[in-house]
């Protein structure tokens, strides 16, 4: 089973659960003759909306790539756990807000033997089914998913809090319903805005993590004429499509046969292992005894005497145009680039003279 069909069961599950213990609330409060029962039958029928709000995101977003959308609907995934979020922020406000109230306003918990019964069978449920659809959630790396089943969640925990208080309140005759109640809801508060954070960062265009990067540049370099690889990028249009690009150094006496079949290793040994679609572009490393490698030599050794700066790629001499180019990378620390760049160009164009040097300031993306 494809991810896509595991995250729509887990939340066919969800709608399950959620309807059934609606109808066994439905059902007990119109035994009991409770109208509270009934309505919180109501409530768990508007659970189930997270669910239909990740089933529907799910099915839009294995729309196949067209036109206006090249790269596919995968990105719709964010979108549908980003409306669970404020959801779940919505909840957390609200219950805040009751929670003050209650505070100043405390109120005296009326419980039967069938409310009881009922309040402990919603938590069991709802634990259960958190736990369940949030751990699909990380195994599936869909936020949708995980929303959804912290939503679950903080409803039992505020239901657990409720009992416990309410049986504080008739042991000891002390309510802790309005300070349990706010704390619980302020937790709920920070974690929906760290859900919300979440699919936010991703459609912004989040940094990949260092792990991945290392793991990608080590796994380019182990190929046979990959002498440095730098610049990596990669995009994610959601998760079954990420795209990137890198540079790699390759010797100067490389046919374009080469290259290009080198290229295509690449390609294939990054897109069969993590999925990811990779572009490659190439810099040139002089060899052999040429000015071109003489030059090259003699400003590496400049910029490596530089402290601050923490990588140099892309070196290009071009006679043809007149112009010395390379890219830079310097210590996060550095502020003024401009005065950097400007000491950089003073220090090398004695070495060629007349000619113009373009600096890059290039910047890690990747990390």
């Amino acid at each position: 089973m494809d991810r896509s069909s595991q995250i729509i069961r887990t939340s066919r599950v969800g709608i399950i659960a959620n309807v059934m213990l609606a109808a066994f609330k439905a059902v007990v409060g119109i035994i009991a003759n409770s109208f509270a029962i009934v309505m919180d039958a109501v409530n768990n029928l508007s659970d189930a909306l997270s669910s239909v709000i990740t089933i529907v995101g799910t099915k839009l977003s294995m729309k196949p790539a067209d036109r206006e959308h090249p790269f596919g609907h995968g990105r719709i995934e964010y979108f549908s756990a980003i409306i669970i979020a404020v959801i779940v922020l919505s909840a957390g406000i609200t219950s805040f807000i009751e929670s003050v109230h209650k505070l100043f306003h405390p109120t005296v918990p009326n419980y039967t033997t069938v409310t009881l019964i009922v309040i402990i069978v919603a938590i069991v449920v709802k634990l259960v089914l958190g736990g369940y659809v949030k751990r699909k959630g990380e195994e599936l790396n869909s936020d949708a998913l995980i929303a959804s089943g912290s939503d679950a969640l903080f409803d039992a925990i505020i239901t657990l809090a409720t009992l416990f208080s309410a049986i504080v309140m008739l042991l000891w005759d002390f309510s802790l319903d309005g300070i349990l109640g706010t704390l619980i809801s302020l937790a709920i508060i920070k974690a929906g805005f760290e859900m919300l954070a979440s699919p936010v960062n991703e459609l912004l265009g989040t940094s990949i993590s260092k792990e991945l990067t290392n793991q990608i540049m080590k796994d380019v370099s182990e190929l046979e004429g990959v002498r440095g690889v730098y610049d990596l990028i990669l995009h994610n249009y959601g998760a079954n499509m990420k795209i990137g690009s890198l540079h790699i150094n390759v010797y100067d006496t490389m046919s374009a046969h080469e290259i290009h079949l080198l290229s295509h290793k690449i390609f294939k040994k990054i897109y069969e292992k993590y999925g990811i679609g990779l572009t490659v572009g190439i810099y040139a490393i002089a060899t052999g005894e040429n000015k071109r490698a003489e030059l090259q030599t003699k400003i590496m050794h400049i910029l490596t005497s530089h402290k601050e700066i923490v990588q140099v790629h892309g070196f290009l001499y071009s006679e043809e145009e007149n112009t010395l180019s390379f890219d830079i990378i310097p210590d996060i620390e550095v502020h003024d680039e401009e005065t950097l760049v400007k000491q950089l160009k003073e220090e090398i164009k004695p070495l060629v003279p007349g000619m113009e040097v373009a600096i890059v300031v290039d910047h890690n993306y990747s990390e």
